[in-house]
């Protein structure tokens, strides 16, 4: 399981790469990405939880160094043996919303 805090002012960036194909894109771990962020809910105020498979020996290293530090803050992972569901907001739809809603403001 993984819980994190994520950085407002990044949140924009952070869709278009989740969803421009950026991420995904990244190997090994881009879809794994882009599944775990929809995957993801918000269970307090700019925290996330989701799950997250990874075979890397320090857990989250790769999606670390090339994702989650540039738009997420204190990471905490603990081992667990399957995807679990948590309960709050779909972060995804959240970040939909988001830029929706910059997108109307702009034209």
């Amino acid at each position: 399981m993984v819980r994190a805090q994520f950085i407002e002012e990044k949140i924009e960036e952070f869709y278009q790469k989740l969803t421009d194909g950026t991420i995904q894109n990244q190997k090994p771990d881009g879809q794994e990405i882009v599944d775990s962020m929809k995957r993801a809910k918000i269970t307090a105020p700019k925290t996330i939880q989701w799950s997250e498979m990874c075979f890397c020996p320090t857990p989250l290293n790769h999606e670390r160094v090339t994702v989650y530090d540039y738009f997420l803050t204190n990471l905490e992972t603990k081992i667990i043996n399957n995807y679990e569901e948590s309960d709050g907001e779909s972060f995804f739809g959240y970040l939909e919303k988001q830029f929706k809603n910059k997108s109307k403001n702009r034209t």
